[in-house]
Formats: C-alpha cells, structure tokens, sequence
C-alpha cells in the first residue's frame, strides 16, 4: 500500500523530469532558430549590395536581361572562378575557370559542364572574344548571357569566387578524400610561390592548399582539356560530401566561410529553393564544352584560341547530354539469331552514348 509520503516523492520526481524535458526542448529549438538565422545571415551576405561588388564599375553597354526561374522549369547556374593576379585595369580577372550546373526539378538530375576558357564565341555587342573574357567587358550578367547563347541555354543565376574562397569551402569541410592520378608539379613564381604544385599520385586527404593544386594543374599534354575533366570530377566529390547529414548540420559555419569571397545574384528564397534541389538531385552526367570532336584550332592576332566546328552542333551536343543519366546501367544487347543486337534500329545508333552531330541542330528549347 502506498504511503502519503511516497506520493510527494514521485510527483517530485516527474516534476524534475519535465522541467528537465522542457529545457532541453527550448535548448534544441533556440539552437534551430540560432542555425537558422546563421543560415539565412551567410546566404544573404553572398548576395552583395552595390557599394561592396566587385562587379560596380563594370556594366554592360546595353543592359543584359536575365532570364527569371519560376521553380519548376530547368535551372542554369554559371559558376565563375576568378584569379585576381589576372584582373585587367579595372580590376576584374577574366575567368580562370567556367561551369554550368543545370537542374532539373522534374527528374531531379543535374548536369555540369566545363566551358574551355579560350573558347572563341560571341560576346553580345563586342564581336567575337574568347569567352572568359565577356565578365570584364559587361560583368556577370554579360558572361551568363554569352555563355547561354553558346550552350543554347538560358542562365538564370551565377556564383563567383576566387581560389581562396574554394580553399576555404574545402577546410571547412574538413578536405575531400580523393585519388590523384599522376604526380602534379609546377612552379608558380607569382606571389612569391604561394600558388606552387607539388601533388604525389594516390588516394589522400586534400585539404583546400591540396585542392586548389589539383583543379588548377595544366601543365600536361592536353592542357586544359583535362584541367575541366579534372574540375567536373573533383566538384562531383564536392557536392558528394556536401550532401552528408554532418555538413548540413554544419552549413551555417560553412557558409560563413566562404562569404567573403562568394559573389552572386542569387537571393535567400532562391539559394533555400535550390539547396533543397540540389539535396534530392543527383548528378546524371557531366562534359566538356566544346566537345573534343566539334574543337577547331584558330588564331587570332597571333594568338591561338578554340573555335567551334558547328555551332548547332553544340547546341544538339548539350541537349543529348541533359538526356542521358551516367548512374542507369546500358542494358546489355543480346544477339538475335541474325548475328544483329536486339534493338539496333536498322543499323542506326540511336543511343544515349551517340557522339553523331547530325540530328543535335534545333533542339535547344527542351531545355531554355
């Protein structure tokens, strides 16, 4: 039989417990609120008021319109990285580095593209220029809109940053485990040697110092045509880990990281909007910008640039590659009792991996 005195004891103990209860509940909701706040702080910093962009002295002659994103059709990023040793008289460097990442929120896949930097193209109101350099003569916006006009894509936002804001992202995280595919040197005598490459082959932990190396080493027979493959391989891994649950628990520290060296016109909604896509998509394939097959070597006032063989066919060229998907496997063609593969078509290759120009030319707006 219980006893008056042991009721007391248990209404105190349950008491405790829920004052206890209570304040871890407060605890994990200010922290939530705090995290939140911290997350919504650092992405509004990315997006920077006049006075502080980079960008404020250079404007296009005629203003660039910017294509707007309703949440629903293909979404197109430009992803500029910038070298400041390489900024012109009015302190903006030409692209070191190009990409495009585009979504799609139907299918969930994304898609990037590494666009050569010498690559010989129309830059709206100047004529024809290598391509990196459209964001000194018109900043952001004239650089998405020349870079669309040669994809055949409509660029709705860009994110620029400079080498040590991707070194940055990269301590952050606490470096990426990647493999190294050959010894990587190179004696950088700019800033006195700060930007020197010294990698040795292998699996290994590449803090941001290790990284930057490793995306921004050239110096090989094929040059920066294995540079962009280097870069979509590496920025794959990057996104990878970014999707970790321990990365996004810890978003608001790396965001504050990167915030002084990121620049874009992305506003919060959009940034909240495409993390969220960028968490449930995965990456359906990535390619090089031109493809090898439609690159022309040309020379211009003596200096050697990519031109492009037919410009449809690129065009034709990154609509086959948002259709494909990388992580499907091909199934396997059995033998009819002909000698042909099931599902040849007639003799026809009509499959994904196809690298044919002939049907690629007025295709583009399945995906503007």
């Amino acid at each position: 039989m219980r006893t008056r005195s042991e009721t007391p004891k248990k209404q105190s103990r349950w008491k405790w417990l829920i004052i206890t209860l209570s304040i871890i509940i407060v605890a994990v909701v200010a922290a939530l609120v705090y995290w939140g706040v911290g997350v919504y702080s650092a992405l509004d910093d990315f997006k920077k008021e006049p006075e502080k962009s980079r960008f404020t002295d250079v404007t296009p002659e005629k203003p660039v319109e910017v294509p707007k994103w309703e949440g629903k059709e293909r979404v197109n990023i430009l992803l500029l990285g910038g070298d400041a040793r390489d900024a012109d008289e009015n302190g903006i460097a030409r692209s070191d580095s190009m990409m495009v990442a585009s979504f799609d929120p139907v299918t969930k896949k994304a898609h990037l593209f590494s666009v050569l930097r010498d690559t010989y193209a129309r830059i709206e109101d100047h004529g024809k220029g290598r391509i990196n350099s459209a964001i000194t003569m018109g900043g952001p916006n004239l650089a998405m809109k020349t870079v669309g006009d040669l994809l055949g894509l409509e660029i709705q936002y860009f994110v620029y940053t400079d080498f040590e804001g991707f070194k940055s992202l990269i301590d952050t995280i606490g470096g990426i485990y990647f493999d190294v595919e050959k010894d990587m040197r190179y004696t950088d005598n700019a800033d006195g040697n700060r930007y020197d490459i010294d990698l040795k082959q292998g699996y290994q932990l590449l803090d941001g110092d290790k990284a930057l190396q490793y995306v921004r080493f050239r110096h090989d027979a094929m040059s920066d045509y294995t540079r962009t493959e280097r870069q979509r391989n590496f920025l794959k891994a990057v996104a990878s880990e970014l999707q970790s649950g321990w990365n996004l628990i810890r978003m608001k520290e790396i965001l504050e990281s990167v915030s002084p060296y990121i620049e874009t016109n992305l506003t919060v909604g959009d940034m909240l909007k495409l993390g969220q896509l960028g968490v449930e998509s995965h990456v359906g394939g990535t390619a090089q910008i031109p493809p090898m097959e439609l690159v022309s070597e040309e020379h211009v006032g003596g200096a050697s640039v990519i031109g492009i063989r037919d410009e449809d066919a690129l065009i034709g060229f990154v609509q086959e590659i948002l259709s494909t998907d990388e992580t499907i496997p091909v199934p396997s063609e059995s033998p009819t009792a002909d000698g042909s593969s099931e599902g040849d078509g007639g003799g026809t290759n009509s499959g994904s991996g196809s690298t044919g120009t002939s049907n690629r030319s007025g295709s583009s707006s399945s995906a503007r």
